[in-house]
């Protein structure tokens, strides 16, 4: 297998700063840039010199340990299964916690090449530093021949800094080893021009006992206090436009790429069953759900890799690391709203296939100040980037349902593009129904109606 020039150079990088007296080397590739190749290509490279004598590979998800544990095997045609006879052996961050002691003689006894993937979810150092770090900074940091951590996102959300990576003083800017970023994997066509939805309604109707409130904007509304970023998300108006939109993309790119599919990120599993009820019965979509909680959804993010259902809704899963090519579009319908998540979720669909001429990956969410705030910094780091801006008009005929059910929603789009400044605009009529939420005893019963036009502003990075 040939590899990227990002990644030759990466293990040309890494192999002399081994030979240069350092042992721990940080690197940070964008989502879908192909880390974990590399890392199995650079572990072959010093098994070849005679450095290593076993692997030892790192991961926080069960789906990415076996993803690593795959790609390990393919490239030394051995078992990676920390057996009599293997190479190596790829395990959880979890995992560590309960490894017996002799386990960790490995790294005394033997010269042992450690690889943690997602590096950014362990954090320790003399400040401070979580269950997974702590374990690295006594077990491997002294002990391990050679380290590779590798990350997408860099950071961390609660501002701890993450183990063995230095950082400069006195700016706190963490010191990276070599980095590929997204900006140079859009330009060698490695990964997917991300393109950010943001949903807005221009008319939030907050209903109490007491009287009544309207805002012109998600923005406005969360400002005020009235109301919670939960009872917008949960509003079925907003679930079914956001849903209706990514419908229609997707729908688009199955006319060149068939085997497209969608990723809904929900908030939890009771919200997660709520979007399928909407996927199946309001529009006609196969979808299968895996959840942190379900013992078989390693085996259903499996079958749907290669499978023909269109859509996988998450809870707890998929957030980062996990290899689904065929996916295209993605909700974000989380309550979860850092740019860590925000960006782990976009990567799920800007990896790229080979041979495909659509190299675009759509992310829908709300227009929650942060998550707007998210978007545009993403953009700032795209050079020449621009927002792409088109008129669509979409309107939507709804009848009241005589019983109080749930109503399908038939729709007649109409589009016109015209490349000028602006937003992408969708205007539609709506029959409302309310988020209702009473949050603690004796407070007045709340609702949040969405009746205004909903909106969209479309952040396009165009190479």
């Amino acid at each position: 297998m040939k590899l990227r020039f990002w990644q030759q150079e990466c293990i040309e990088t890494a192999l002399n700063h081994y030979a240069d007296g350092h042992r721990h080397f940080l690197c940070l590739a964008t989502p879908g840039a192909g880390k974990s190749l590399m890392a199995a290509f650079l572990a072959k490279r010093l098994f070849e010199r005679g450095q290593i004598d076993f692997v030892l590979c790192f991961s926080p998800s069960l789906t990415i340990a076996q993803g690593l544990k795959e790609t390990f095997e393919s490239q030394f045609s051995r078992g990676f299964d920390g057996k009599l006879g293997d190479v190596g052996t790829s395990l959880t961050y979890q995992a560590m916690l309960n490894l017996p002691e002799k386990f960790w003689l490995l790294l005394k006894r033997f010269r042992v090449f450690v690889v943690f993937d997602e590096i950014h979810h362990c954090a320790g150092d003399e400040t401070g530093f979580n269950a997974w770090g702590q374990v690295i900074l006594r077990r491997i940091q002294e002990h391990a021949r050679f380290t590779l951590a590798l990350t997408g996102t860099p950071w961390r959300s609660d501002q701890l800094r993450i183990a063995m990576a230095k950082y400069s003083d006195p700016e706190g800017q963490i010191l990276l080893d070599y980095r590929y970023g997204l900006r140079q994997a859009i330009s060698d066509g490695v990964c997917r021009n991300p393109h950010i939805v943001l949903i807005d309604n221009n008319k939030i109707t907050v209903k109490r006992d007491s009287g009544s409130e309207q805002f012109p904007s998600l923005a406005c509304a969360l400002n005020s206090g009235e109301v919670r970023f939960q009872q917008m998300l949960l509003n079925i108006d907003t679930q079914r436009f956001v849903l209706k939109q990514a419908l229609l993309k997707l729908m688009e790119l199955k006319k060149e790429h068939p085997s497209a599919a969608g990723l809904v990120v929900a908030a939890n599993i009771a919200h997660a069953h709520q979007l399928t009820q909407l996927l199946n019965n309001e529009f006609m979509q196969s979808c299968v759900v895996v959840t942190y909680n379900d013992s078989a959804a390693q085996q259903k993010i499996e079958h749907f890799r290669t499978s023909s259902t269109s859509w996988i809704i998450s809870v707890g899963m998929i957030a980062e690391g996990t290899d689904i090519p065929r996916l295209r579009v993605c909700c974000l319908l989380s309550l979860a709203r850092t740019e860590l998540f925000f960006r782990q979720v976009l990567g799920r669909v800007l990896r790229l296939q080979p041979g495909q001429s659509n190299h675009s990956g759509w992310l829908y969410c709300l227009a929650e100040p942060g998550l707007v705030r998210y978007a545009e910094q993403l953009g700032q780091e795209i050079p020449e980037q621009q927002v792409m801006s088109r008129l669509n008009m979409l309107q939507v005929e709804a009848d009241a349902p005589s019983n109080g059910t749930n109503r399908k929603v038939p729709v007649d789009l109409r589009s016109e593009f015209a490349n000028q400044p602006g937003e992408l605009l969708f205007e539609g009529e709506f029959m409302h129904q309310a988020a209702t939420i009473k949050t603690t005893p004796g407070e007045e019963l709340l609702s949040v109606w969405m009746q205004g036009k909903f909106t969209e502003r479309v952040l396009a990075l165009i190479g």
